[in-house]
Protein backbone atom coordinates (compact mmCIF):
# COMPACT_ATOMS: atom_id res chain seq x y z
CA UNK A 1 0.00 0.00 0.00
CA UNK A 2 1.31 3.12 -1.15
CA UNK A 3 1.85 5.91 1.99
CA UNK A 4 2.05 8.65 -0.29
CA UNK A 5 -0.93 9.93 -2.52
CA UNK A 6 0.21 12.14 -5.30
CA UNK A 7 -2.77 14.39 -6.79
CA UNK A 8 -3.23 16.10 -9.87
CA UNK A 9 -5.79 18.20 -11.73
CA UNK A 10 -7.13 16.99 -14.45
CA UNK A 11 -8.63 19.19 -17.22
CA UNK A 12 -11.92 19.83 -16.84
CA UNK A 13 -13.23 18.44 -20.40
CA UNK A 14 -17.24 19.03 -20.79
CA UNK A 15 -19.18 16.05 -21.70
CA UNK A 16 -21.83 17.76 -24.20
CA UNK A 17 -23.50 14.42 -24.42
CA UNK A 18 -24.14 13.95 -20.77
CA UNK A 19 -25.93 17.23 -20.74
CA UNK A 20 -27.96 16.62 -23.84
CA UNK A 21 -29.19 13.47 -22.10
CA UNK A 22 -30.05 15.50 -19.24
CA UNK A 23 -31.70 18.01 -20.64
CA UNK A 24 -33.79 14.90 -23.23
CA UNK A 25 -34.76 13.55 -20.49
CA UNK A 26 -36.29 17.05 -18.79
CA UNK A 27 -38.09 17.67 -22.11
CA UNK A 28 -41.57 17.99 -20.81
CA UNK A 29 -40.31 20.62 -19.43
CA UNK A 30 -39.74 22.75 -22.65
CA UNK A 31 -43.54 21.60 -23.47
CA UNK A 32 -44.99 22.82 -20.37
CA UNK A 33 -42.73 26.48 -20.48
CA UNK A 34 -41.80 27.34 -23.92
CA UNK A 35 -45.72 27.53 -25.13
CA UNK A 36 -47.13 28.89 -21.78
CA UNK A 37 -44.71 31.73 -22.18
CA UNK A 38 -45.59 32.43 -26.26
CA UNK A 39 -48.75 32.73 -25.31
CA UNK A 40 -48.69 35.01 -22.60
CA UNK A 41 -46.29 37.34 -24.29
CA UNK A 42 -48.37 37.28 -27.09
CA UNK A 43 -52.02 37.81 -25.25
CA UNK A 44 -50.46 40.47 -23.28
CA UNK A 45 -48.57 41.97 -26.77
CA UNK A 46 -52.06 42.50 -28.28
CA UNK A 47 -53.28 44.50 -25.65
CA UNK A 48 -50.80 47.15 -26.22
CA UNK A 49 -52.01 49.94 -28.62
CA UNK A 50 -50.47 50.72 -31.93
CA UNK A 51 -48.12 54.09 -32.54
CA UNK A 52 -47.32 56.03 -34.80
CA UNK A 53 -44.20 58.05 -35.46
CA UNK A 54 -43.71 61.21 -37.46
CA UNK A 55 -40.49 63.13 -37.70
CA UNK A 56 -39.62 66.36 -39.14
CA UNK A 57 -35.74 68.14 -39.25
CA UNK A 58 -35.21 71.91 -39.55
CA UNK A 59 -31.73 73.59 -39.99
CA UNK A 60 -31.18 77.01 -37.82
CA UNK A 61 -29.75 79.10 -40.58
CA UNK A 62 -27.30 81.37 -39.12
CA UNK A 63 -28.25 85.33 -38.62
CA UNK A 64 -24.58 86.13 -39.84
CA UNK A 65 -25.13 85.35 -42.99
CA UNK A 66 -25.66 86.71 -46.30
CA UNK A 67 -29.17 88.07 -45.59
CA UNK A 68 -27.76 90.07 -42.61
CA UNK A 69 -24.89 91.17 -44.76
CA UNK A 70 -27.41 92.23 -47.74
CA UNK A 71 -29.33 94.58 -44.70
CA UNK A 72 -25.85 96.02 -43.21
CA UNK A 73 -25.47 96.99 -47.31
CA UNK A 74 -28.68 98.78 -47.34
CA UNK A 75 -28.34 100.67 -44.31
CA UNK A 76 -24.85 101.41 -45.04
CA UNK A 77 -26.16 103.63 -47.81
CA UNK A 78 -28.40 105.46 -45.56
CA UNK A 79 -25.22 106.41 -43.26
CA UNK A 80 -26.04 103.45 -40.85
CA UNK A 81 -23.64 101.07 -39.62
CA UNK A 82 -25.08 97.89 -37.78
CA UNK A 83 -21.42 96.51 -36.43
CA UNK A 84 -20.75 92.75 -36.63
CA UNK A 85 -23.68 90.28 -35.80
CA UNK A 86 -24.04 89.20 -32.29
CA UNK A 87 -25.15 85.27 -33.43
CA UNK A 88 -22.08 83.94 -31.38
CA UNK A 89 -23.45 85.55 -27.91
CA UNK A 90 -26.79 84.26 -27.62
CA UNK A 91 -28.32 82.29 -24.84
CA UNK A 92 -30.38 79.61 -26.23
CA UNK A 93 -28.53 78.18 -28.96
CA UNK A 94 -29.47 74.91 -31.03
CA UNK A 95 -27.77 72.76 -28.50
CA UNK A 96 -30.73 73.60 -26.17
CA UNK A 97 -33.78 73.42 -28.62
CA UNK A 98 -34.75 70.17 -26.47
CA UNK A 99 -34.32 71.77 -23.03
CA UNK A 100 -36.55 74.73 -24.53
CA UNK A 101 -39.23 71.98 -25.75
CA UNK A 102 -39.02 70.10 -22.09
CA UNK A 103 -39.83 73.22 -20.10
CA UNK A 104 -43.05 73.51 -18.54
CA UNK A 105 -43.68 76.88 -20.68
CA UNK A 106 -43.33 75.37 -23.88
CA UNK A 107 -45.46 72.35 -22.99
CA UNK A 108 -48.46 74.34 -22.00
CA UNK A 109 -48.58 76.16 -24.95
CA UNK A 110 -49.02 72.40 -26.45
CA UNK A 111 -52.03 72.18 -24.88
CA UNK A 112 -54.16 74.27 -26.95
CA UNK A 113 -52.73 72.83 -30.14
CA UNK A 114 -56.22 71.40 -32.14
CA UNK A 115 -55.86 68.66 -33.47
CA UNK A 116 -58.75 66.08 -35.29
CA UNK A 117 -58.78 62.85 -36.52
CA UNK A 118 -60.64 61.95 -39.99
CA UNK A 119 -63.63 60.23 -37.78
CA UNK A 120 -63.64 63.49 -35.98
CA UNK A 121 -66.49 65.78 -36.47
CA UNK A 122 -64.63 68.60 -34.95
CA UNK A 123 -61.40 69.69 -33.83
CA UNK A 124 -60.39 69.17 -30.01
CA UNK A 125 -56.93 70.60 -28.26
CA UNK A 126 -54.14 68.15 -27.70
CA UNK A 127 -55.11 68.57 -24.04
CA UNK A 128 -58.49 66.85 -24.31
CA UNK A 129 -57.21 64.53 -26.87
CA UNK A 130 -54.36 63.07 -24.37
CA UNK A 131 -56.68 63.33 -21.25
CA UNK A 132 -59.85 61.90 -23.11
CA UNK A 133 -58.98 59.68 -26.59
CA UNK A 134 -56.42 57.50 -25.35
CA UNK A 135 -56.36 53.65 -25.56
CA UNK A 136 -55.07 51.58 -23.08
CA UNK A 137 -53.64 48.14 -22.79
CA UNK A 138 -56.76 45.69 -21.51
CA UNK A 139 -55.59 45.16 -18.09
CA UNK A 140 -55.22 48.83 -17.42
CA UNK A 141 -58.95 49.31 -19.29
CA UNK A 142 -60.17 46.12 -16.84
CA UNK A 143 -58.56 47.29 -13.95
CA UNK A 144 -60.50 51.13 -14.47
CA UNK A 145 -63.61 49.20 -15.09
CA UNK A 146 -63.32 47.45 -11.94
CA UNK A 147 -62.48 50.53 -9.72
CA UNK A 148 -65.59 51.92 -11.09
CA UNK A 149 -67.81 48.98 -10.37
CA UNK A 150 -66.42 48.68 -6.61
CA UNK A 151 -66.43 52.42 -5.90
CA UNK A 152 -68.57 54.14 -7.89
CA UNK A 153 -67.21 56.76 -11.13
CA UNK A 154 -65.24 59.65 -9.78
CA UNK A 155 -67.55 62.88 -10.33
CA UNK A 156 -65.48 64.96 -13.42
CA UNK A 157 -63.75 68.08 -11.92
CA UNK A 158 -64.04 71.57 -13.63
CA UNK A 159 -61.79 72.23 -15.85
CA UNK A 160 -58.98 74.74 -14.38
CA UNK A 161 -56.60 77.07 -16.60
CA UNK A 162 -53.61 76.40 -17.25
CA UNK A 163 -51.08 77.83 -15.29
CA UNK A 164 -47.26 77.09 -15.94
CA UNK A 165 -46.57 78.61 -12.57
CA UNK A 166 -48.79 75.71 -10.79
CA UNK A 167 -50.22 73.00 -12.84
CA UNK A 168 -52.65 70.62 -11.41
CA UNK A 169 -52.35 66.77 -10.94
CA UNK A 170 -53.97 65.97 -14.16
CA UNK A 171 -51.99 68.91 -16.05
CA UNK A 172 -48.78 67.56 -14.33
CA UNK A 173 -49.70 64.01 -16.04
CA UNK A 174 -50.80 65.28 -19.25
CA UNK A 175 -47.65 67.37 -19.26
CA UNK A 176 -45.67 64.20 -18.98
CA UNK A 177 -47.43 62.39 -21.81
CA UNK A 178 -46.59 65.49 -24.14
CA UNK A 179 -42.71 64.63 -22.76
CA UNK A 180 -42.85 61.16 -23.64
CA UNK A 181 -44.70 61.59 -27.01
CA UNK A 182 -42.57 64.47 -28.07
CA UNK A 183 -38.66 63.68 -28.78
CA UNK A 184 -35.99 66.83 -29.60
CA UNK A 185 -32.47 66.00 -31.08
CA UNK A 186 -29.80 67.70 -32.76
CA UNK A 187 -26.42 66.48 -34.25
CA UNK A 188 -23.58 68.91 -36.04
CA UNK A 189 -22.45 67.62 -39.30
CA UNK A 190 -18.71 68.14 -40.87
CA UNK A 191 -19.39 71.68 -41.98
CA UNK A 192 -20.64 73.03 -37.88
CA UNK A 193 -24.11 72.65 -39.21
CA UNK A 194 -26.82 71.98 -36.93
CA UNK A 195 -29.85 69.37 -37.85
CA UNK A 196 -32.81 69.56 -35.51
CA UNK A 197 -34.98 66.59 -35.46
CA UNK A 198 -38.09 66.84 -34.08
CA UNK A 199 -40.06 63.24 -33.71
CA UNK A 200 -43.13 62.59 -32.10
CA UNK A 201 -44.87 59.73 -31.18
CA UNK A 202 -49.03 58.84 -31.40
CA UNK A 203 -51.57 56.25 -31.44
CA UNK A 204 -53.30 58.08 -34.62
CA UNK A 205 -50.80 58.65 -37.59
CA UNK A 206 -52.78 62.23 -38.35
CA UNK A 207 -52.65 63.81 -34.73
CA UNK A 208 -48.62 62.42 -35.04
CA UNK A 209 -48.29 64.86 -38.12
CA UNK A 210 -50.10 67.63 -36.87
CA UNK A 211 -48.44 67.81 -34.00
CA UNK A 212 -45.30 67.55 -35.26
CA UNK A 213 -46.34 70.70 -37.72
CA UNK A 214 -47.70 72.51 -34.48
CA UNK A 215 -44.13 71.88 -32.34
CA UNK A 216 -41.71 72.92 -35.40
CA UNK A 217 -44.04 76.09 -35.58
CA UNK A 218 -43.81 77.00 -31.81
CA UNK A 219 -40.44 76.06 -31.33
CA UNK A 220 -39.60 78.34 -34.88
CA UNK A 221 -42.02 81.08 -32.99
CA UNK A 222 -40.10 80.96 -29.46
CA UNK A 223 -36.63 81.41 -31.12
CA UNK A 224 -37.52 84.44 -32.84
CA UNK A 225 -39.47 85.71 -29.97
CA UNK A 226 -36.19 85.39 -28.12
CA UNK A 227 -33.95 86.50 -30.17
CA UNK A 228 -35.53 89.80 -31.58
CA UNK A 229 -36.82 90.28 -28.12
CA UNK A 230 -33.82 92.66 -27.04
CA UNK A 231 -34.24 94.63 -30.90
CA UNK A 232 -38.10 94.67 -30.70
CA UNK A 233 -37.32 96.58 -27.72
CA UNK A 234 -35.26 98.74 -28.81
CA UNK A 235 -37.40 99.51 -32.18
CA UNK A 236 -40.59 99.85 -29.71
CA UNK A 237 -38.36 102.63 -28.03
CA UNK A 238 -36.94 104.32 -31.26
CA UNK A 239 -40.62 105.22 -32.40
CA UNK A 240 -41.38 106.37 -29.60
CA UNK A 241 -38.57 109.03 -29.68
CA UNK A 242 -39.30 109.51 -33.47
CA UNK A 243 -42.93 110.34 -33.02
CA UNK A 244 -41.52 112.63 -29.96
CA UNK A 245 -39.22 114.56 -32.39
CA UNK A 246 -41.50 114.55 -35.74
CA UNK A 247 -44.54 116.25 -33.21
CA UNK A 248 -41.81 118.72 -31.72
CA UNK A 249 -40.43 119.51 -35.47
CA UNK A 250 -43.97 120.27 -36.96
CA UNK A 251 -44.66 122.26 -33.98
CA UNK A 252 -41.63 124.48 -34.33
CA UNK A 253 -42.40 124.70 -37.71
CA UNK A 254 -45.68 125.80 -37.54
CA UNK A 255 -44.73 128.33 -35.13
CA UNK A 256 -42.08 129.89 -37.43
CA UNK A 257 -44.52 130.22 -40.25
CA UNK A 258 -46.96 131.94 -38.47
CA UNK A 259 -44.25 134.04 -36.94
CA UNK A 260 -43.25 135.04 -40.80
CA UNK A 261 -46.93 135.57 -42.05
CA UNK A 262 -47.59 137.65 -39.10
CA UNK A 263 -44.57 139.86 -39.66
CA UNK A 264 -43.71 139.71 -43.34
CA UNK A 265 -43.47 143.69 -43.67
CA UNK A 266 -41.94 144.51 -40.28
CA UNK A 267 -38.53 145.21 -40.22
CA UNK A 268 -37.62 145.91 -36.54
CA UNK A 269 -34.47 144.41 -35.19
CA UNK A 270 -36.33 142.21 -32.37
CA UNK A 271 -38.53 140.88 -34.60
CA UNK A 272 -35.74 139.74 -36.71
CA UNK A 273 -34.28 138.69 -33.78
CA UNK A 274 -37.43 136.22 -33.11
CA UNK A 275 -37.52 135.03 -36.42
CA UNK A 276 -33.59 133.95 -36.00
CA UNK A 277 -35.03 132.28 -32.93
CA UNK A 278 -37.33 130.17 -34.31
CA UNK A 279 -35.53 129.23 -37.19
CA UNK A 280 -32.59 127.96 -35.05
CA UNK A 281 -35.05 126.18 -32.95
CA UNK A 282 -36.70 124.50 -35.99
CA UNK A 283 -33.16 123.70 -37.58
CA UNK A 284 -32.45 121.95 -34.21
CA UNK A 285 -35.58 120.03 -33.62
CA UNK A 286 -35.08 118.89 -37.42
CA UNK A 287 -31.90 117.89 -36.83
CA UNK A 288 -32.91 115.92 -34.18
CA UNK A 289 -35.84 114.41 -36.15
CA UNK A 290 -33.66 113.58 -38.87
CA UNK A 291 -31.08 111.64 -37.06
CA UNK A 292 -33.69 109.64 -35.10
CA UNK A 293 -35.33 108.77 -38.93
CA UNK A 294 -32.04 106.97 -39.93
CA UNK A 295 -32.37 105.48 -35.99
CA UNK A 296 -35.57 104.21 -36.72
CA UNK A 297 -34.33 102.88 -39.83
CA UNK A 298 -31.98 101.22 -38.54
CA UNK A 299 -33.71 99.68 -35.76
CA UNK A 300 -35.99 98.00 -38.02
CA UNK A 301 -33.64 96.94 -40.09
CA UNK A 302 -31.65 94.92 -37.36
CA UNK A 303 -35.03 93.72 -36.33
CA UNK A 304 -34.88 92.07 -39.58
CA UNK A 305 -31.23 90.86 -39.42
CA UNK A 306 -31.37 88.95 -35.95
CA UNK A 307 -34.69 87.17 -37.10
CA UNK A 308 -33.84 83.41 -37.19
CA UNK A 309 -34.52 81.44 -40.28
CA UNK A 310 -35.67 78.02 -40.51
CA UNK A 311 -35.04 75.47 -43.33
CA UNK A 312 -37.24 72.48 -43.39
CA UNK A 313 -35.41 69.17 -44.79
CA UNK A 314 -37.90 66.68 -44.12
CA UNK A 315 -41.21 67.95 -43.64
CA UNK A 316 -44.06 66.50 -42.00
CA UNK A 317 -45.60 63.59 -43.39
CA UNK A 318 -48.56 61.41 -41.59
CA UNK A 319 -47.20 57.75 -41.06
CA UNK A 320 -48.62 54.95 -43.36
CA UNK A 321 -47.15 52.09 -41.24
CA UNK A 322 -47.63 51.25 -36.98
CA UNK A 323 -43.55 51.58 -35.63
CA UNK A 324 -44.88 49.67 -32.99
CA UNK A 325 -45.38 47.52 -30.79
CA UNK A 326 -43.12 45.00 -32.45
CA UNK A 327 -45.60 41.46 -31.34
CA UNK A 328 -42.93 39.32 -33.13
CA UNK A 329 -39.55 39.91 -31.94
CA UNK A 330 -40.75 40.46 -28.38
CA UNK A 331 -42.62 36.95 -28.41
CA UNK A 332 -39.31 36.06 -30.02
CA UNK A 333 -37.05 37.61 -27.35
CA UNK A 334 -39.06 36.70 -24.87
CA UNK A 335 -38.90 32.98 -25.89
CA UNK A 336 -35.17 32.84 -26.49
CA UNK A 337 -34.97 34.06 -22.65
CA UNK A 338 -37.18 31.36 -21.69
CA UNK A 339 -35.25 28.91 -23.51
CA UNK A 340 -32.01 29.81 -21.98
CA UNK A 341 -33.49 30.22 -18.24
CA UNK A 342 -35.38 27.03 -18.61
CA UNK A 343 -31.91 25.31 -19.79
CA UNK A 344 -30.16 26.55 -16.61
CA UNK A 345 -32.94 25.44 -14.22
CA UNK A 346 -32.78 21.90 -15.81
CA UNK A 347 -28.83 21.70 -15.42
CA UNK A 348 -29.25 22.88 -12.11
CA UNK A 349 -31.53 20.91 -10.86
CA UNK A 350 -29.68 17.43 -12.41
CA UNK A 351 -27.17 18.80 -10.91
CA UNK A 352 -25.13 19.37 -13.91
CA UNK A 353 -24.17 23.12 -13.14
CA UNK A 354 -20.89 22.78 -11.17
CA UNK A 355 -19.33 20.66 -13.68
CA UNK A 356 -20.46 23.01 -16.84
CA UNK A 357 -18.66 25.44 -14.74
CA UNK A 358 -15.76 24.05 -14.18
CA UNK A 359 -16.26 23.83 -10.04
CA UNK A 360 -16.21 20.27 -9.73
CA UNK A 361 -12.97 18.39 -9.00
CA UNK A 362 -11.58 14.77 -9.74
CA UNK A 363 -8.49 13.75 -7.43
CA UNK A 364 -6.12 10.99 -8.55
CA UNK A 365 -4.27 8.78 -6.10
Amino acid sequence: METVQHKKKKEQVIDFSRLWAALVRRKTTYFKVIPTVILTVWVITLGLPDYYKCKIQLVPESSSGGGSGTLALLASSFGVNLGGGSAGSDAITAFLYPDVMSSVEFKAELFKVKVQRPTDKAPMTYYDYLKNEQNNAWWITARGWLMDTLFGKAEKKKTVPVNPYELTPEQTAISGAVSSKIKCDFNTSKNQQTLIAVEVTDQDPHVAAQVADSVMQHLQNYITDYKTKKARYDLAFTEKLYKDAKKSYERARQMYADFMDSNQDIMLENVRQKQTDLENEMQLLYNNYNAISTQLLAAKVRVQEVTPAFTTLQASTVPLWPEGPNRSRLVVLFTIAALFFTTIWILFDEDEIRPLLGLSEKEEE
